[in-house]
C-alpha cells in the first residue's frame, strides 16, 4: 500500500535565548494510506512538533520529510499551503471556527481557497454537515453550538475537502467522555472509506483508540506497535462508563451524606425536644 507519510531520521532544534531545545531527534516512521495511527507522549515529548511536521507548518532542521511523496523540504511556502489545503485535513481541541460564519460558511471555506465556484462549495459542504449529523444546524453560529456539535463541524471542515489524512490534535480533549466516544466513532467512520486518520494526543485511551500507536518520548520514537481492533474499539467505551459510574458514585455518596446529616439534625431535634418536656415536666412537680 502507498506511503501518505514518511519521516526519514528528523530532526528539529530551537533556540530559547542561549538554550538549545532538541524538540525532534531522528524520528523516523511511515504511514499507509488508509491507516488509522496516534502520535501520543506527554508534554513537551516532542508530539507536537511532530504534527506540525506532518501538517507542513513548519520544517525540520535536518532529515527528510515526504507527505504523498512529495519532498516538504524542497517546496516554498506557496506550494506548502496548496499541499497542506488538498491533501491534509486539520482538527482542532478548540475547533478554530470562524464565529462570524454560520455553519454552512465554516464548512465551505476551505473550498473558497481552492477556487470552487459557490453553488459547487455550498452543495459539497451540505454533503460533508449531513454525513456528521449536522445538516439540522447549518445557519447556526458557533456559539449556538455544544462542544460536540462544534467538532463535528470541524471534522466536516477538515473532510469537505477530500483530503487524504486528517490530522487531530486532541479532538477529544475538550469533550466530556460520551462525546469524546461519539467524536471517535465518526473518526472510525472516515477511516472506513480510505481516509488517513493520524490523532496526536497525551491521553492513554484515545492513544490506544487508534490502530496503531506511535509513542514519542524526549523527542524520539519510544514504541510503534499495532493495537488489537477490538481494544481499541472498547477502550474508550469502557473509560466512558468507568467515568460514569464514578460519576453515579459519587452523587450516591453525595446524596447518602446529604441524608446522613439530616437524619442527624433530626435525630438532635428530637433529642432537645424530648430533653425539654422533661425538663418541664421535672419543674412542675
Amino acid at each position: 500500500m502507498a506511503k501518505v507519510i514518511e519521516l526519514d531520521d528528523v530532526t528539529k532544534t530551537y533556540w530559547m535565548g542561549e538554550n538549545c531545545v532538541n524538540a525532534l531527534q531522528g524520528v523516523t516512521f511511515s504511514v499507509d494510506e488508509g491507516e488509522f495511527v496516534s502520535i501520543m507522549g506527554p508534554s513537551g515529548s516532542g508530539k507536537s512538533t511532530c504534527m506540525n511536521m506532518i501538517g507542513c507548518l513548519d520544517r525540520p532542521t535536518s532529515g527528510k520529510i515526504l507527505i504523498s511523496g512529495k519532498n516538504t523540504a524542497q517546496m516554498n511556502e506557496k506550494e506548502l499551503s496548496v499541499l497542506r489545503n488538498k491533501t491534509i485535513g486539520f482538527v482542532f481541541q478548540q475547533y478554530h471556527l470562524l464565529p462570524t460564519m454560520n455553519v454552512l460558511e465554516n464548512v465551505m471555506l476551505p473550498l473558497r481557497y481552492q477556487g470552487i465556484p459557490r453553488h459547487l462549495r455550498k452543495e459539497i459542504a451540505l454533503e460533508a454537515l449531513e454525513s456528521v449529523e449536522l445538516s439540522n444546524r447549518i445557519l447556526h453560529h458557533p456559539s449556538e453550538l455544544s462542544g460536540g456539535q462544534k467538532q463535528r463541524v470541524a471534522i466536516a471542515r477538515a473532510m469537505v475537502t477530500k483530503p487524504k489524512i486528517i490530522l487531530a490534535d486532541e479532538p477529544t480533549g475538550a469533550l466530556d467522555s460520551s462525546t469524546g466516544k461519539a467524536v471517535l466513532e465518526l473518526f472510525y467512520k472516515i477511516n472506513e472509506s480510505g481516509t488517513t486518520i493520524v490523532i496526536v494526543t497525551h491521553d492513554v485511551g484515545i492513544g490506544n483508540s487508534a490502530r496503531r500507536c506511535i509513542r514519542i518520548l524526549d523527542g524520539k520514537v519510544a514504541a510503534d506497535e499495532a493495537v488489537a481492533e477490538t481494544k481499541a474499539r472498547t477502550t474508550v467505551a469502557d473509560e466512558a462508563v468507568a467515568t460514569t459510574k464514578a460519576r453515579t458514585t459519587a452523587a450516591d455518596e453525595a446524596v447518602a451524606a446529604k441524608t446522613a446529616v439530616a437524619d442527624e439534625a433530626v435525630a438532635a431535634g428530637g433529642a432537645r425536644l424530648t430533653g425539654g418536656r422533661r425538663k418541664k415536666g421535672e419543674g412542675a412537680c
